[in-house]
């Protein structure tokens, strides 16, 4: 008789999973308070969205080994797919990032792209470590081209949608992989040397010929930077209004379905501010305190990891998260960007939601293999 096989679940995880649960469902029903009455929908459709995705995670942790050795194909797939967003995808708000399915809703690729590169990059990591135990500078400088090449092609294509904040993710991800891959420190100060220049010389160009730098860079581009600007002098309506909405909020908050404030996206990239003028300093300090916590459970985990390409996925995703959480909370709060990067597991959102929980199907099926 064929035994079952058991799978340990690390606890803390799990309750912090359904912590983000609920207290997404709670923001976003306040959120939509603030929407148009076709928007009246929203809570219901993240809990379908959640309970999907709980079954994704059960489908992930029991097959992560056919998607470590399938990854190429998965990563072939998610570029095919992001060409098809340019070529065939109907712009939402000037923009190609979704695909429109009828009965569905939008679907948005760049978020699984992530995963996807997560796992490739990965996997490249690995190859190098059991290849070359003491590389030569020009075996490293090889692999290193290997993964600018992976990172550069799902990034151009995202960019062109355009998406500047999962393109940022993207390189986030590749940056933190590669710091942490063991190899020379001296790569690291020559690609942030090269991009320092690049940058230096593309806002020099905005700053002296506007004009010259719309014809080389489009309009699109052009308006980004100005939204960049807009932060850092603090202005803006989505700003000046979340901030306000997070000010009003006090210590103990505004009150649940009462946020005073209208401002643009509350259910996606402004949830915390809608969370914040509910619950105030406290209900703020709990559910940065449940990110905390969950994320050194992560970091625990990866100290623990036996198995090299799953430290290095994690390490993929610690950096990811942290990431996007900061990006979401500081701009809400004004000290980073408005760069519509949503709130990990708590922001509205079917792609997002999906690929956050494909990702916490890894975490277990690795959490699994280390318990």
């Amino acid at each position: 008789m064929k035994k079952i096989k058991k799978y340990k679940i690390d606890n803390g995880i799990l309750v912090s999973i359904i912590m983000f649960f609920i207290l997404s469902l709670i923001s976003i029903c306040s959120a939509q308070k603030l929407l148009p009455s076709f928007y009246q929908n929203l809570v219901i459709k993240q809990f379908i969205w959640y309970i999907i995705g709980f079954i994704f995670v059960f489908i992930i942790k029991t097959k992560n080994n056919f998607i470590y050795k399938n990854i190429w194909i998965f990563y072939l797939l998610g570029l095919i797919s992001l060409i098809l967003l340019l070529l065939f995808a109907k712009p939402i708000n000037d923009a190609k990032c979704w695909f429109t399915l009828p009965g569905i809703g939008a679907i948005q690729p760049s978020e699984f792209m992530k995963i996807i590169l997560i796992i490739t990059i990965s996997s490249l990591i690995e190859d190098f470590h059991n290849k070359y135990e003491q590389p030569t500078i020009k075996e490293e400088f090889i692999f290193i081209i290997k993964v600018i090449i992976v990172t550069l092609i799902p990034s151009t294509l995202t960019f062109l949608e355009p998406d500047t904040g999962i393109v940022l993710i993207y390189i986030l991800i590749t940056i933190t992989m590669l710091f942490m891959s063991g190899i020379r420190f001296r790569w690291f100060i020559i690609l942030f040397s090269i991009a320092a220049i690049i940058i230096g010389i593309t806002l020099g160009l905005y700053f002296v010929n506007s004009s010259l730098f719309i014809k080389i860079f489009g309009n699109s581009f052009f308006l980004r930077i100005n939204r960049l600007l807009d932060w850092s002098n603090k202005t803006g309506y989505q700003l000046e209004n979340g901030m306000a909405a997070i000010g009003a909020g006090g210590v103990f908050g505004y009150g649940f379905n009462k946020t005073p404030i209208y401002f643009p996206e509350p259910q996606t990239d402004f949830i915390f501010a809608i969370y914040a003028n509910n619950t105030g300093f406290i209900g703020s300090m709990f559910i940065i305190l449940l990110i905390l916590y969950f994320d050194i459970k992560l970091v625990l985990l990866s100290i623990k990891t036996k198995k090299e390409i799953d430290k290095y996925i994690l390490i993929g995703i610690i950096g990811m998260l942290v990431y996007q959480q900061f990006q979401n909370i500081g701009m809400t709060i004004g000290i980073m960007p408005i760069t519509g990067i949503t709130l990990p597991y708590i922001s509205y959102g079917g792609s997002s939601l999906l690929s956050y929980m494909i990702i916490t199907g890894l975490i277990f099926s690795i959490s699994n293999s280390n318990i």
